[in-house]
């Protein structure tokens, strides 16, 4: 097992916190091996959804994964809604916090949208300066998500692949690796998703993502609307083998069917990690 730098643990297979299954979790107490809660959700609500978010993380374990910081932004960094982000986490017992490498508006307006970024020289050192002003203030790594994309910068002079995995290193921040959307933006884009996956550090993998997409025939649109296809699963099989294995996460964010569903869907990830697990040999016997 590769793991990551932070000694951060593999936590199995989870599915994220949605509203719709709040019953069936209060009610069953589902043997879910952990939850993801977005972040923004629960920062400035209370009522049922933070007693909710109280009640799984009493029992769970819990990531927070955020769509609102803006890492790549050129707005100044929102520290109330930082002050908001580490409290949550400190609530909750967050294992990590996670967002996106992208950035979410400009001049104040949010656009609730993940924008893609340029690729340069210049971006990388606008953004690790962020991503370090970040951890400082929330005393632990930041986790950044490669996001699905339908538009590229023509003035890009790094791939989104090599671009992410520096900034890695040169922030000293952990990937959230999103293969669903390595699929998507391979598509989109016309490249090979796994030149993407073999650029990618493996000791900075802390989680993955894996998700369902509707492809319109042209261009595919990242809805987390449906299972997860074949051809992810087998990339996630080959990423694993890389990675030795980390956190999974199964996003059903639209049509979000029963909570047995979205569960069984993410222990399917168990067969493809165990299938593509590295072959050992000891003292001259294959295991």
């Amino acid at each position: 097992m590769a793991g990551n730098r932070w000694n951060l643990p593999d936590l199995g297979f989870g599915i994220g916190l949605r509203s719709v299954h709040f019953t069936h979790i209060l009610e069953r107490r589902p043997p879910v091996d952990w939850f993801e809660a977005l972040s923004e959700n629960y920062m400035d609500t209370g009522g049922r959804p933070l007693y909710v978010l109280d009640f799984v993380a009493e029992r769970y374990p819990v990531a927070l994964h955020g769509v609102s910081l803006s890492i790549g932004g050129t707005d100044p960094l929102n520290f109330e809604y930082l002050r908001k982000l580490k409290a949550l986490a400190g609530r909750t017992r967050a294992r990590w916090i996670s967002d996106h490498l992208c950035w979410t508006g400009v001049s104040g307006l949010n656009v609730h949208d993940l924008l893609p970024m340029p690729y340069t020289d210049e971006s990388l050192r606008h953004t690790a300066g962020r991503v370090r002003i970040v951890q400082d203030f929330l005393e632990q790594p930041i986790i950044l998500e490669n996001p699905s994309t339908y538009l590229e910068f023509g003035h890009s002079t790094w791939t989104e692949w090599e671009f992410l995995a520096a900034l890695a290193e040169r922030a000293d921040c952990g990937i959230l690796l999103d293969v669903n959307n390595v699929y998507v933006s391979a598509f989109n884009h016309g490249f090979d998703p796994r030149v993407y996956l073999d650029a990618i550090p493996p000791d900075r993998v802390v989680q993955n993502h894996l998700a369902g997409h509707t492809n319109k025939g042209t261009h595919i649109l990242d809805t987390h609307s449906d299972h997860v296809i074949d051809t992810v699963w087998e990339l996630y099989g080959y990423h694993s083998r890389q990675t030795g294995g980390a956190s999974t996460l199964l996003e059903w964010d639209e049509s979000i069917p029963g909570f047995d569903t979205v569960h069984a869907e993410a222990l399917k990830a168990r067969s493809y990690r165990e299938a593509y697990a590295p072959v050992e040999e000891v003292a001259g016997h294959v295991l």
